[in-house]
Order: structure tokens, then sequence, then C-alpha cells
């Protein structure tokens, strides 16, 4: 991967962080005790004209992992 495009990526994270902290309060939250292989995670997505969006995930064991590698980066901006 370019170190340009990750470079870029991890302002947009900061930008994100920023502008949505309490994403990762949440995510720190839920991270310790609740992410366990099997939990499920669910989305819904409201747009401005009130169309609703639904889905939700299976945590595996690789997902785990993605999570504890975004969070180091977050933790260590």
């Amino acid at each position: 991967m370019n170190p340009m495009n990750l470079l870029q990526l991890q302002q947009r994270f900061q930008i994100f962080q920023q502008e949505h902290p309490k994403i990762i309060a949440f995510f720190k939250a839920i991270g310790n005790d609740s992410m366990k292989e099997g939990t499920i995670i669910a989305v819904k997505v409201t747009t401005p004209d009130g169309k609703e969006i639904e889905s939700n995930i299976k945590i595996t064991a690789n997902d785990i992992t993605t999570f504890q590698q975004l969070m180091e980066i977050a933790k260590n901006r």
C-alpha cells in the first residue's frame, strides 16, 4: 500500500474521531467484554428522507483482530 494513502487514511480517521467522539468510546466500552467471536453487531441507518437500512454481522476471530488494530491506531494517533 502506498505510504501516502496510509497517511491520508490516518488524517481522515483523525477527522472522523473529532467529528464523532462517541464512536471510539463506544468501541472501547464493548471492546473488552462484548467483542467475542459470535457477538452480533447490528447497524441501522436512517437517511434524511426517512429511508431505513439495517444490517448486522456476526463477529469472527478475524474481525476481532481488525478491531484491535484499529483501536491501536486510534490510541497511538
